[in-house]
C-alpha cells in the first residue's frame, strides 16, 4: 500500500482508516492566486475600518455556525485524517467556544493603551496589520486554523489559509460556515498552494504577514523568505515535550495526564506529551499503572464515539513512526507495549510504551508524532530538569507534584514556552502558545496573539 497527499497538479484526500481516495483537489492557478490575493487585500481594506462591535458580532456569527455544522467538521475531520469523532465534535465545541471568548474580552485587548508618560502625552494604539497568510497542518484542521484566524479577524486584518492538503476538505467546509455567517468576501479565504504560490505570496506586497504551524523544516524555509521579504512571522513548530512526574507525585492523576498527553489525538499533537521522566523510587509504580492504562485504550473505527485511537493520518507518517520505534529499540531500548502496525485496512499503528530511554536515543532527540511513549528514568529533579532541556525544541512540558511551590521554581528552570503543574499541557484562549529554540518564535492566544499581527503605533500629544 502506498500513499501520497500531492501531485505536480494537485492534492487529494485519501480515507487514513479504508485507505481509499475521497478527492482530488487541483493546485491553484496563476490567475486563482492571483485573484485570491487582490480578495483577500480588497476586504482587509475595508474591514480595518469596521467597528468593534461589528467584529464581535461576526465572531458569534461565526461560533453558532460552527456549532449548527458541528456534525458536518466532525465527520470530514474523521473522514480525511482519523480523527475520532468525539474527539473532533469536542474540538469544533473548544472553536465555537474561542469565537465567543474573544468576542468578549478582545476588545479591551485592542483598546489604546497608555504608557509612563506623564500627563497622558503617549499612548500606544494597536492598528490592524494588513491580509496574513496563514500556512496550516493537518492535525487539528478547525481548532488550529481558527485560534489563529479568530484573532487575526478580530484585529482588523484578512486571512488567506493555506492549508495541508490531506484536509482541504475541512478548510472548504471553513470557509462555507464562515461566508455563511456574514464574513464579507475574501476576509477569510482558502487557497489550494503548492510551494512555488507559498513563495508567490510572501513575495507578494499585499501580504503583510504570515503564520505557520507546521514542521521544523516548513517553518525555517517560510520564515527565511519572510525575513528576505522584511514580514512578520510566527512559528508554532515541532515540540517533545518532557512530562516530569516526581517522586511526591499523585500517580494515579499522572498515569491519567500521561494517558491524555499523549495519546489524544493518537499522538500527533505538537505539545503531546513525548519523553515521560519518573523518578527512579516511583518508576516502577508509575511504569505498572501507565502501561495498564494504555493497555485498556479502545482502537478502533473512528467514526465510533467510544473509539480512542483512530488511524494516523498518513501512511508515511505511520512508517516513519515505525523507523523511529524500532531505532530506538536498536539502541538499547525495551519494549513494554505495541511497537508495531496493526495489520489490516488502514494507518493504525499500535499504542506503544517504550522504556530505559536514554538520551541520545532517536525517541528521545527527535519529535515522535503518534502513539508511541518513551518511559526515562531520572534520580531527581535537577536530572528531571536537567533532561527536559536537553532537546532542540521548547514548546511546552508537564511537572507533577503535590509540593506546588517546588514545582513552581523548578517551572522557571524549564526552557519552553510553557508549563503546567500537575496538567497535560493543552491551549487555551486565555494563555498564550508558542516556542523557544526549533519549536519558533512568537505567540497565539490570550492577549498576545491578538496583538502580534497588529501595529502598535505609538501616538504622542502636546497641547498647543
Amino acid at each position: 500500500m502506498t500513499q501520497s497527499v500531492a501531485t505536480p497538479t494537485g492534492a487529494f484526500s485519501r480515507n487514513p482508516t479504508s485507505g481509499e481516495i475521497i478527492k482530488h483537489y487541483p493546485f491553484a492557478s496563476a490567475d486563482q492566486l492571483e485573484s485570491a490575493l487582490q480578495q483577500t487585500a480588497e476586504a482587509f481594506s475595508r474591514w480595518k475600518n469596521s467597528a468593534l462591535p461589528a467584529r464581535t458580532a461576526l465572531l458569534i456569527s461565526i461560533a453558532a455556525g460552527l456549532r449548527k455544522n458541528a456534525n458536518a467538521l466532525a465527520e470530514m475531520m474523521t473522514l480525511e485524517m482519523g480523527k475520532p469523532i468525539s474527539q473532533g465534535l469536542a474540538e469544533v465545541e473548544k472553536s465555537a467556544s474561542l469565537c465567543e471568548w474573544y468576542a468578549e474580552h478582545g476588545p479591551a485587548m485592542l483598546d489604546p493603551e497608555p504608557t509612563l508618560v506623564p500627563d497622558n502625552k503617549a499612548w500606544v494604539n494597536y492598528l490592524p496589520l494588513g491580509p496574513v497568510l496563514s500556512v496550516m497542518p493537518w492535525n487539528f484542521p478547525v481548532w488550529q486554523v481558527m485560534r489563529g484566524a479568530v484573532p487575526i479577524i478580530l484585529a482588523g486584518n484578512s486571512y488567506l489559509l493555506k492549508p495541508a492538503p490531506n484536509v482541504m476538505g475541512c478548510a472548504w467546509l471553513l470557509q462555507e460556515i464562515i461566508s455563511a455567517a456574514g464574513a464579507p468576501a475574501g476576509l477569510f479565504a482558502v487557497i489550494n498552494a503548492d510551494n512555488a504560490a507559498v513563495a508567490t505570496s510572501i513575495q507578494d506586497a499585499r501580504i503583510a504577514a504570515i503564520t505557520v504551524t507546521g514542521s521544523v523544516r516548513a517553518g525555517a524555509a517560510i520564515a527565511a523568505m519572510a525575513g528576505a521579504a522584511l514580514k512578520k512571522c510566527v512559528m508554532e513548530l515541532g515540540g517533545s515535550d518532557a512530562f516530569i512526574v516526581l517522586a511526591d507525585a499523585d500517580l494515579d492523576a499522572a498515569v491519567k495526564g500521561a494517558i491524555a498527553g499523549r495519546f489524544v489525538n493518537n499522538g500527533q499533537i505538537c505539545i503531546a506529551a513525548k519523553r515521560i521522566l519518573v523518578e527512579a523510587p516511583v518508576l516502577a509504580a508509575f511504569t505498572e499503572k501507565f502501561v495498564a492504562a494504555v493497555k485498556a485504550l479502545k482502537i478502533g473505527d473512528p467514526r465510533e464515539t467510544a473509539t480512542y485511537i483512530g488511524p494516523m493520518a498518513r501512511y508515511d507518517l505511520r512508517e516513519e513512526l515505525h523507523q523511529q520505534v524500532q531505532a530506538t529499540l536498536a539502541e538499547g531500548a525495551t519494549l513494554l507495549l505495541g511497537g508495531e502496525k496493526i495489520a489490516g485496512e488502514g494507518n493504525y499503528y499500535a499504542p506503544t510504551v517504550l522504556s530505559n530511554v536514554k538520551a541520545g536515543m532517536t525517541s528521545f532527540t527527535q519529535e515522535l508524532f503518534g502513539p508511541v511513549a518513551s518511559l526515562i528514568e531520572v534520580q531527581d529533579a535537577a536530572e528531571a530538569i536537567r533532561l527536559a532541556n536537553d532537546s532542540e525544541f521548547g514548546l511546552g512540558g508537564s511537572l507533577w507534584s503535590r509540593d506546588i511551590e517546588k514545582a513552581r521554581k523548578l517551572a522557571l528552570q524549564i526552557y519552553t514556552g510553557g508549563v503546567f503543574i500537575n496538567s497535560p499541557s493543552f491551549s487555551d484562549p486565555r494563555v498564550p502558545i508558542g516556542g523557544v529554540k526549533k519549536s519558533g518564535f512568537g505567540r497565539e492566544l490570550s492577549h498576545f496573539g491578538l496583538r502580534e499581527f497588529t501595529n502598535p503605533q505609538t501616538l504622542w500629544i502636546e497641547q498647543p
